[in-house]
């Protein structure tokens, strides 16, 4: 399959928390294809963010297709909870549980659609097995747990997942996560990926400049 326009899914992660719902409005009228929403449990990785609750609360704020990124473990049990909060697409970590056909099942059950995402390390053979029933392939290019960090340069991680991509009969996103700028915005696009998430590099001027920095940022 042939990938599209390029998306960009600024993460709430670098935005104001005390203003989170219209923070969110910001992005949405600025040109945001997603809200990227990064759940953190403080066990899977060491921090903590958001849970349902929050989520659901800052739905109201877009129409966007809120893309929610589980780094928790385990996933299973929450599942439903995000998306009775209104989340569009749950991205599930390779790393994070024994079963993850089973956990990505399960996701689908719920009528939303199922990402997978992998930490630098792991291999990208790991997902082999589930392109099938994935909508959407996350690769993280730093270690995740915290905004800010410097980007991890896995071009050849990102050439091969596209190839598997394009094997399939089925739509699937290649998203990139972790140290997107300027610069590694186009080296990522250029190696495959259609959707960035962009923290620091939309919020990090105001809500004045996050249409601009989009912009930028899409290329």
């Amino acid at each position: 399959m042939s990938q599209n326009k390029i998306l960009i899914a600024p993460s709430i992660l670098s935005a104001d928390f005390s203003r989170l719902g219209e923070e969110v409005c910001d992005i949405d009228k600025a040109g945001a294809d997603y809200i990227h929403i990064d759940v953190m449990d403080g066990h899977f990785v060491p921090n903590l963010t958001f849970g349902a609750p929050v989520i659901k609360a800052i739905r109201p704020s877009s129409n966007k297709i809120f893309d929610v990124h589980l780094m928790i473990s385990p996933v299973d049990p929450l599942i439903e909870d995000f998306v009775d909060a209104g989340a569009d697409i749950i991205t599930a970590h390779v790393e994070a549980g024994a079963h993850l056909h089973r956990t990505l099942q399960n996701i689908k059950a719920q009528g939303v659609k199922a990402g997978v995402s992998l930490n630098p390390a792991t291999p990208i053979e790991t997902i082999k097995h589930v392109m099938n029933i994935v909508d959407l392939i996350l690769i993280m290019t730093v270690n995740p747990g915290f905004g800010g960090q410097n980007f991890i340069p896995l071009f050849d991680k990102i050439k091969t997942a596209r190839a598997m991509i394009e094997k399939q009969e089925h739509h699937i996103d290649l998203q990139i996560d972790g140290g997107i700028n300027l610069k590694t915005a186009k080296q990522c696009i250029a190696a495959g990926a259609n959707v960035l998430v962009a923290g620091t590099a939309v919020f990090k001027d105001g809500k004045d400049k996050y249409a601009q920095n989009i912009r930028a940022i899409r290329g």
